[in-house]
Order: structure tokens, then C-alpha cells, then sequence
């Protein structure tokens, strides 16, 4: 399918005449503006008539599923795939300030209230902030390409509490317990644990006699946070001697499930939908996902992201045009500027390449042996490593590459997709 922007770049109704399309590019009527979903901009004026284009967003933590409708047929479905390395690359960067200012600043005043959440009221996290944004982009991209008439979003409410709950076989909460969670009178998550797990260590219950007690992670700090289902109470003993790598924890010391999807879709789902209202304005609506679910039932559709944007969308029944479009959020800068391990004579690497090596870009989409790749890794002295979103790699000389755009933030395919048998 071909997308078709008039000569003042707003979308109109795509086309599939493909013969029609490429004697137009011949003869300098229309002009391509993107390769990957293949769009054009005519370069004359046109009637501006365009049908009813509903779009169906199924928001996520991990995915977002987009579809875009008419009554009778599919123009746009695709897939993208969110970032979800945020978290750990804002904890290294934390450990390297934190081990700067030790060894430059070891006797600066401390400071205190000074941070960014006690700044600005309505502050978000980083990786929260991105997720939505990457959210707002999406539909945005598809607004560009498309006459959109209706938004339509599925958000989701989790009650963790209750599957918490359920999840430990306690009573299911009610009313005023909602306001007495399980840190009730704790001064801090130390003391809660410790009250938690009776003062007592939890991997020899005693035996050391040993009477001071430590407050273990489960999974690093860098990876799992300080949440009471990570931490557990050692004795100092037990603490210094697996670390040392003499003592092993017993296998009923283990972490819980993880609820950290479900607090970023109670988190974003309301921030989202009022950006979304604030550009869009009243074309913006809310779903929910009982009934995406019952609407993908009934119809007897598969469980895939688009599949439901399609359903949220209100046209389940529309014929699929038979490609999706797969994308990845990819990071779009690097400010990192030496590695973190030193070599030899105490010098460290730089950690940033040149912006462009041999006239490319990290992650520019380039074509090689008849086939459409992506750089992720360039080599001033060697060959190129190149990849497809389905992990297929080549490795390959710069002079066998033709490049065919720059990098967008996104890593875009299409893929040809069969229709679901009934």
C-alpha cells in the first residue's frame, strides 16, 4: 500500500495502483518523502475527499499494537516494540557520578532536596517519560500519513493489592485496607523487613549467633530496586560470606513476581490520554480491555498487539491488506564518553565513535545483496555488521553498502503476514 500526502503535506486516502504511482514518480507529478511505509507527496493540486479512518492504539509497557481502519479495510497495522534499558543505563550512569565525586569531591557538603521530583510537582521517571513519549510518537506518525478522523485507546487499571494478595492466598483487600497497605508503621522498608522477617536470617535462622543484621538484595539494587519482596534479613556473617562466595542461600530465599508493567500502565494511562486529548482534541477516546478481549473472542481473531488495535479500533471484521509494519525504539544518542573498564597504563577508551564512519551512521537502513539492513556496528578499519529486526546478520565491507536513509529514532520492516484462518 502506498501513502499519499497532497501538495501541502496533508494525508489523503492511500492507494493501491501501484502502476499509476510509479508513472507519477516518472514523470515528477509526486515525489517519495519516507521509504518505510512507503509514502508519496503529489506535486500538484487535488481534490482533498477522504473516508472515515478510525485508529486503534493497544497501549503497553513493552508493546504498542496500532491499527488503522475503515469499515471495510485495513490501511496500516503495525508493532512496536519500547525501550526497557533505561532503568539500567541510568543506574550505571549513577554509579559512575557517584564514584567521581568520591574520588574528586570526597569532602563537597552534602546536599539535600535538591533533586528534579522535589522540583517539579507531576514529575515522571525517565523511563516512564520515554515510554509515553514513544506512545505520542507513534500515533503521531501514523496522523502524519493518514486522514485520522477517531482515536481510540485502550487503558488498563491493575489493582496490585489485590493480585498481591491473591498471589499469597491472604484476604482479598476491602475498603479502609486499600489505606493500610503492608508497611503500615514502618518507619522505613529497612524496619519493615527486619519486623517482617522477625529480626531473625533468613539462611541460618540463628546459627552464628551472630547479632547484627543486614538487609540483603535478592537481585542487585540495579536491576530488581528496593522493593520489600527483594530484600530479605542476613546476619552479617551470612551477608559478608556470600558475597564472599563461602555461603550459599538456601533456594526458599527467592523474589516474588514482579508488578513493575502493571504500576507503569496505572501510572501512564491517564497521563497519556490527556496529552493525547491536549494535540488530538475531542477525537480522542477510551476503551478498556475486557472489551478488547471479548471483541477479539467473539470474532475468533489470534492474540497478537496489532490484531487487538484492530479491535479497539471498532472495525474487526475489515479485510487485512496483508503487511504489517514491525518497529523498535531504538536510542538515539549516546553520551557516554569513555567505557567504564581501564586499560592499560590507567587509560580508559572512548566510548563514543566518530558521527560518521565512512559516510554512515549507527543504525542508518542501507541496502546490501539485495536486501534492506541496519548498521550496528561500524568499523573505521574493517567491515560493517548488519542486521534485520528478525536478528538475520551480515557482515560486510562499506564499499558493497548503498545507503538509503538516515537513522529516526525507529527501526522500521514490513512484513508480509498471512490472513488468520477460521
Amino acid at each position: 500500500m502506498v501513502y499519499v500526502l497532497d501538495q501541502n503535506r496533508q494525508p489523503l486516502m492511500p492507494t493501491m495502483r501501484y502502476g499509476k504511482v510509479r508513472r507519477m514518480l516518472k514523470s515528477g507529478f509526486a515525489k517519495v518523502v519516507k521509504r518505510c511505509p512507503f509514502t508519496i507527496k503529489l506535486e500538484y493540486k487535488s481534490t482533498t475527499y477522504t473516508q472515515k479512518v478510525s485508529l486503534g492504539v493497544d497501549a503497553g509497557s513493552k508493546h504498542i499494537g496500532v491499527s488503522a481502519t475503515t469499515e471495510d479495510k485495513v490501511l496500516y497495522e503495525s508493532d512496536v516494540e519500547l525501550r526497557n534499558d533505561i532503568v539500567d543505563l541510568l543506574s550505571t550512569r549513577r554509579d559512575a557520578r557517584q564514584a567521581r565525586r568520591n574520588r574528586k569531591t570526597r569532602y563537597r557538603t552534602p546536599r539535600f532536596l535538591n533533586r528534579t521530583r522535589s522540583k517539579h510537582k507531576g514529575w515522571l521517571a525517565p523511563s516512564i517519560e520515554n515510554k509515553i513519549g514513544t506512545h505520542l510518537t507513534v500515533v503521531r506518525k501514523v496522523c502524519e500519513i493518514l486522514p485520522v478522523s477517531d482515536i481510540t485507546v485502550e487503558v488498563a487499571a491493575f489493582d496490585i493489592q489485590l493480585l498481591k494478595a491473591k498471589e499469597l492466598g491472604l484476604p482479598l483487600p476491602e475498603g479502609v485496607d486499600y489505606q493500610q497497605g503492608e508497611q503500615l508503621y514502618s518507619y522505613n522498608v529497612r524496619e519493615y523487613v527486619l519486623f517482617r522477617d522477625n529480626h531473625k536470617c533468613r539462611c541460618c535462622s540463628g546459627k552464628f549467633k551472630d547479632k547484627v543484621l543486614e538487609v540483603h538484595h535478592i537481585q542487585s539494587r540495579k536491576v530488581g530496586g528496593d522493593a520489600p519482596n527483594n530484600l530479605v534479613t542476613l546476619c552479617n556473617v551470612c551477608h559478608e560470606g556470600y558475597h564472599k562466595g563461602t555461603i550459599k542461600l538456601p533456594e526458599s530465599i527467592n523474589r516474588d513476581n514482579r508488578y513493575n508493567d502493571a504500576a507503569f500502565m496505572g501510572i501512564m494511562r491517564w497521563e497519556f490520554c490527556n496529552r493525547l486529548k491536549a494535540i488530538y482534541g475531542d477525537i480522542v477516546h477510551m476503551t478498556f480491555g475486557y472489551i478488547t478481549k471479548y471483541t477479539r473472542i467473539s470474532h475468533k481473531l489470534p492474540k497478537e498487539h496489532y490484531i487487538d488495535a484492530r479491535c479497539i479500533s471498532g472495525n474487526p471484521n475489515t479485510i487485512p491488506n496483508g503487511e504489517v509494519f514491525f518497529q523498535k525504539k531504538i536510542r538515539c544518542h549516546n553520551r557516554q564518553i569513555h567505557k567504564f573498564s581501564i586499560g592499560k597504563g590507567g587509560i580508559r577508551k572512548r566510548n563514543q565513535a566518530d558521527y560518521k564512519v565512512k559516510g554512515f551512521r549507527l543504525f542508518d537502513k542501507v541496502s546490501a545483496n539485495n536486501k534492506d539492513w541496519y548498521i550496528h556496528a561500524r568499523r573505521s578499519k574493517g567491515s560493517f555488521v548488519l542486521k534485520t529486526l528478525a536478528g538475520e546478520i551480515l557482515e560486510i565491507t562499506p564499499t558493497k553498502i548503498m545507503f538509503l536513509y538516515a537513522q529516526s529514532g525507529f527501526l522500521n520492516e514490513r512484513r508480509m503476514v498471512a490472513p488468520p484462518t477460521t
